[in-house]
């Protein structure tokens, strides 16, 4: 075992990447989301992770809405362009069950009929404490793969 390939693995871990899809939601999540990323208080960059802005760059995935009709197949696209070993949060209510919008002829979700979810992080829209504690769970979930992968 050569030199790169022992410390590719601790060097990976600590900097996990997240990457957010939009599967029909209101926009609540999503503003939430965005204080993770802007202000210091709720920053996830203190975790040690960033958002990328291409699917193939991800470990983590962060989920929001209630998996409409018309995203569907475009969700599920995006999520196996996410190379594995990769974790899967999904925030607020509707990924969950649907929400609000659960008995809508346009609804195809719980998001957990098509894949697998690992981490839920439910509110109406959640609190961004309660996203960083889901994404702090995320990432915990994510170093173990990598240990396993390694």
């Amino acid at each position: 075992m050569n030199f790169l390939s022992k410390i590719t693995p601790r060097i990976v871990a600590k900097s996990p990447w997240l990457y957010r899809i939009n599967a029909g939601s209101c926009n609540g999540c999503d503003v939430e989301l965005a204080t993770t990323a802007c202000i210091p208080r709720y920053d996830v960059e203190r975790l040690g992770c960033q958002y990328c802005g291409s699917p193939k760059h991800a470990d983590i995935v962060l989920i929001t809405g209630p998996l409409t009709a018309r995203v569907k197949d475009k969700m599920l696209r995006l999520y196996d362009e996410i190379p594995d070993p990769k974790v899967t949060v999904a925030v607020g209510v509707c990924p969950i069950s649907g929400g609000v919008f659960r008995e809508s002829y346009a609804i195809e979700g719980p998001i957990d009929r098509y894949l697998p979810v690992d981490v839920n992080v439910p509110g109406c829209p959640p609190r961004p404490q309660a996203i960083i504690e889901g994404i702090a769970q995320a990432i915990a979930i994510w170093r173990a793969r990598i240990g396993e992968a390694a």
